[in-house]
C-alpha cells in the first residue's frame, strides 16, 4: 500500500488546529499578536466608545492602533517592552482599579488570571473582551470560572482569524485555530448568548 500523504508532527498538529498554541514551540512570553481586523469587527458588535479601553497585553500595538483608528481612547501596556505602550504587569497586586473597559488577547496560559483580574478592577457595567481560542470553553476548571463569571456574549468567528507568533503575520499562510471574542459585563448574571461574526 502506497501512502498518498506524508507529514511530520508539525504538519499533523497544524492540520488539527493546534499550530498557534502548541506547548513545545510556544513563544517564551506567550506573545501571539492578533490581526487588527478582529478588534475592528468587535467594535461593530459592542459599544466601547463611552469610556477608555485598556489593552493590557498590547505587544507591538496591533489591537491598540486599530482601536485608536476607530476613535477609541486606549491605554496600552504589556509585561514585556516591545516598543509600544507602557511596561506593566497587569496581574500585579498593585493593580486595583480601572475606570473603563478592557480589551485584549491575553497570554493563553494566564487567561483565567487575566479574566478574573479584569473583572475585579473594573466598575459595574463595564466590559471585558478577551480574544481566545474557542476551545477555551472546555475543561472543568474553566467551567467553574464560567459559572462564577458567565460571559454576556461569546462571538464566534465563522472565518479564521490570525494570531501570529511575535507578530510575524507575513510568515503565516493561514490559521488552523478557531477564535472567539468572550465578552463579560461586570454585574451580568444571566445566560451567555452565542453569536457569530466574520
Amino acid at each position: 500500500m502506497t501512502k498518498d500523504w506524508t507529514g511530520n508532527k508539525v504538519s499533523y498538529i497544524t492540520t488539527n488546529g493546534f499550530a498557534n498554541n502548541r506547548d513545545y514551540e510556544r513563544e517564551t512570553n506567550d506573545y501571539y499578536a492578533t490581526e487588527p481586523k478582529a478588534v475592528e469587527m468587535l467594535l461593530e458588535l459592542e459599544d466601547f466608545a463611552k469610556l477608555h479601553v485598556w489593552e493590557c497585553a498590547c505587544g507591538e500595538g496591533h489591537l491598540s492602533k486599530a482601536m485608536q483608528n476607530k476613535g477609541i481612547t486606549v491605554y496600552s501596556s504589556d509585561l514585556i517592552n516591545r516598543g509600544f505602550g507602557n511596561q506593566y504587569d497587569f496581574l500585579s497586586a498593585d493593580n486595583k482599579e480601572w475606570k473603563g473597559h478592557i480589551i485584549t488577547n491575553p497570554p493563553y496560559k494566564y487567561a483565567k488570571e487575566f479574566i478574573e483580574k479584569a473583572l475585579d478592577i473594573i466598575p459595574e457595567g463595564c466590559l471585558v473582551a478577551m480574544f481566545l481560542p474557542i476551545r477555551y470553553t472546555e475543561g472543568k476548571a474553566r467551567k467553574k470560572l464560567f459559572e462564577a463569571h458567565p460571559p454576556k456574549t461569546v462571538y464566534i468567528s465563522s472565518s479564521r482569524l490570525k494570531c501570529a507568533i511575535n507578530g510575524t503575520f507575513d510568515q503565516m499562510k493561514g490559521s488552523a485555530t478557531s477564535y472567539a471574542w468572550f465578552v463579560w459585563q461586570k454585574g451580568f448574571n444571566g445566560t451567555t448568548e452565542l453569536k457569530w461574526f466574520n
